[in-house]
């Protein structure tokens, strides 16, 4: 298999694309922070509202990247990640209420200061890894100050899991249209990738409990074991409901082409796949995993190649009902990436053979269609045949994590394959 010739291929691309891509432009010298709303010629694109999920993710990728940059990038990317981490502790984090808030202006002061679970939890999972990398313990302290204001005021101890729409005092949400009533698998799936980097980070038997604690709610209340896709959107006892646009995510403010018209038991394939190897990085971390947990982990991927996968293109649809077909054909950068990661992991996990193919047919349709070369980043959103829709980027959803943590896993994976191949 050509487990060398793609390593190098990603290696190439991560170092000499994705990495200066975003060191070169993002980082906000006048504010500090980042600055990630960039056109598809690469100029800053006057949007400078700065996102507490995508500055977090700024400073993960400039920690998490570290070991595959090139050596002249190293002391900038140290830097940079540096300028993020201070402008979440100094700028974000509220020190009336405690949490972080969910965005702020270019210039620091709160444009909107609720408290969003989601936006929380990747406040924890970039200052974790940015102690994992750099050995900060002030990261590490906020970190954890995170987890502690979350586990203190969102967490449902009634019913389980985490209320996701929270106001700046903790208040939740109101019902209906702010969807202060609703739960979500994609809030709880990035719960458990920033559980599982805390827990690593400090080594404590608290964290690792609560993200064991959230793995077993996904898996008990949020997939669907037997066909092996997740749920979309939950009552605050975990029954069912048709999705909606919730206020304040991706899918509310994405520039956006097709859509769907009937919501019942929605699934996103890209999140099945990154569930399936999140899932199984924090099963490492949990320390312990049973033969049906691995059976999950590999449903995941194959009702994603069944029903979400493009055999005629390459690459993963973008939505679609649980056992019937793709709904929505457009191919989004985000879930590509992550499902290249998916079933690489996938092949490693099993050996076989048919989610290696889907590794290599997702890379090529990301590296012909979604890859800006000229520029070393991707574009946002592509018709089904990699025409784009949405060239743009970056904006201020869509920073260096999901296409360099791609590649940073893969080409991890890639060494392994190499290892036990020689």
């Amino acid at each position: 298999m050509n487990f060398t010739n793609i390593r190098e291929e990603l290696s190439e691309t991560l170092q000499n694309g994705i990495i200066p891509f975003w060191l070169d432009r993002s980082v906000d010298k006048e504010y500090g922070g980042y600055i990630t709303s960039f056109d598809e010629n690469g100029k800053f694109d006057g949007n400078g509202i700065k996102n507490i999920v995508t500055q977090a993710r700024m400073v993960w990728g400039f920690s998490r990247l570290m070991p595959y940059a090139k050596e002249a990038d190293k002391k900038r990317m140290k830097e940079a990640a540096e300028i993020g981490k201070r402008f979440l502790i100094d700028k974000f984090w509220d020190h009336e209420y405690g949490g972080y808030y969910w965005l702020l202006n270019r210039d620091g002061s709160v444009y909107d200061d609720s408290k969003l679970t989601y936006g929380e939890g990747f406040a924890i999972y970039a200052l974790s890894q940015y102690y994992i990398t750099y050995g900060d313990k002030e990261a590490l302290e906020y970190a954890e100050k995170g987890f502690d204001a979350l586990l203190k005021y969102s967490s449902d101890t009634l019913r389980g899991g985490y209320y996701e729409n929270v106001e700046r005092d903790w208040r939740r949400s109101p019902d209906g249209k702010a969807c202060g009533d609703r739960k979500s698998l994609d809030i709880h799936m990035h719960l458990l990738e920033a559980f599982t980097t805390l827990a690593a980070a400090s080594g404590k038997e608290v964290h690792r409990s609560r993200l064991e604690e959230v793995y077993n709610l996904i898996c008990r209340h949020m997939v669907n074991f037997e066909s092996g896709y997740g749920y979309n959107q939950f009552d605050l006892e975990f029954n069912k409901i048709p999705a909606v646009n919730i206020p304040r995510t991706w899918n509310a403010e994405r520039e956006s082409n097709e859509k769907i018209a009937t919501p019942e038991n929605t699934t996103s394939y890209g999140h099945n796949v990154e569930l399936s190897w999140l899932a199984d990085e924090a099963l490492d971390v949990i320390g312990h995993r049973t033969d049906k947990d691995n059976e999950l982990l590999v449903r995941l991927l194959d009702h994603a190649l069944e029903h979400g996968y493009d055999w005629e293109h390459g690459g993963v649809f973008r939505d679609g009902i649980g056992n019937g077909p793709a709904l929505v054909h457009d191919k989004e950068w985000w879930q590509n990436f992550e499902s290249m990661t998916g079933f690489l992991n996938g092949f490693v996990m099993t050996g076989n053979e048919k989610y290696y193919d889907a590794f290599v047919r997702t890379w090529d349709f990301d590296n012909r269609f979604f890859m800006n070369h000229e520029l070393g980043e991707s574009r946002q959103l592509l018709a089904a045949d990699g025409t784009p829709l949405v060239p743009a980027i970056g904006n201020p959803w869509k920073g260096i994590y999901h296409t360099g943590r791609a590649f940073a896993e893969c080409i991890d994976r890639l060494d392994k394959c190499i290892q036990k191949e020689g």
